[in-house]
C-alpha cells in the first residue's frame, strides 16, 4: 500500500472513529439522533436513488428492485466490523433470496481499490459495487459503516441498522423477515 493510500486510509478511520464516539455519547445521555440521516435516507420514507456499477460489470439500479425486500449495506475493506458481519448478511442473503430478497454491498472505499474490494467479495454471493463509481447515490456517503438500509418492496426505507453490531441475526429476521411474502416467512 504507498504512502498516500495508507494516509487517506488513516484519516477515514479517524472519520469513523470520531462519529462512532460521538454516536455513543449521543447514545450515553439518552438522546436520539435526527429521524433523517446526513447520508439521504430516512426510516418510514422512500429510499433514495442508488444506481451503480457492480463489480461484475451487471448494474445495480434500487428502483428496478421494486417489488422485492433490499438490503443495502456500506461497507469498507479497512472497517473490521463491516467485515465481521458480511458472513452473517451472505448467510442471511443465500436463506432468503429464493424469497425475493435483495442484497447489494456498497463500498466505500476509493475507486482505486477496487482489486481489494473484489479480493474481499469473492467469498461472498452477494453482489458489490463501489460508491465511488454510482451514476446516482441518494443515500450520499453513509455517517458511519458498517451501515445497512432495509427497503421494503414497495421502495420504503423501514430499518437503518448503524455500525458496531447492529447486523445480528436477529435484528436482520425482525427487520426483514416480516416484509417478505407470507409463504417465505414459513420457511
Amino acid at each position: 500500500m504507498s504512502q498516500c493510500g495508507f494516509a487517506r486510509r488513516l484519516a477515514a478511520l479517524r472519520a469513523a472513529l470520531s462519529v462512532a464516539a460521538l454516536t455513543a455519547l449521543v447514545a450515553g445521555l439518552g438522546l436520539s439522533p435526527a429521524p433523517a440521516a446526513a447520508d439521504g435516507a430516512e426510516v418510514g420514507k422512500p429510499a433514495p436513488a442508488l444506481i451503480a456499477p457492480e463489480l461484475d460489470g451487471q448494474t445495480f439500479d434500487l428502483a428496478a428492485e421494486r417489488g422485492k425486500v433490499v438490503i443495502v449495506n456500506f461497507w469498507a475493506t479497512w472497517c473490521g466490523p463491516c467485515r465481521a458481519e458480511m458472513p452473517l448478511l451472505n448467510r442471511f442473503y443465500l436463506e432468503h433470496r429464493a424469497q425475493g430478497l435483495v442484497l447489494v454491498g456498497v463500498s466505500v472505499d476509493d475507486r482505486h481499490d477496487r482489486k481489494e474490494v473484489a479480493e474481499v467479495m469473492r467469498q461472498f454471493a452477494y453482489p458489490a459495487a463501489l460508491a465511488s463509481s454510482a451514476k446516482v447515490n441518494g443515500f450520499g456517503p453513509p455517517l458511519a459503516v458498517p451501515m445497512t438500509w432495509i427497503i421494503d418492496p414497495s421502495g420504503v426505507v423501514r430499518a437503518r441498522l448503524v455500525s458496531g453490531n447492529a447486523v445480528t441475526e436477529q435484528a436482520l429476521s425482525e427487520a426483514v423477515l416480516p416484509l417478505l411474502p407470507p409463504s417465505a416467512k414459513a420457511q
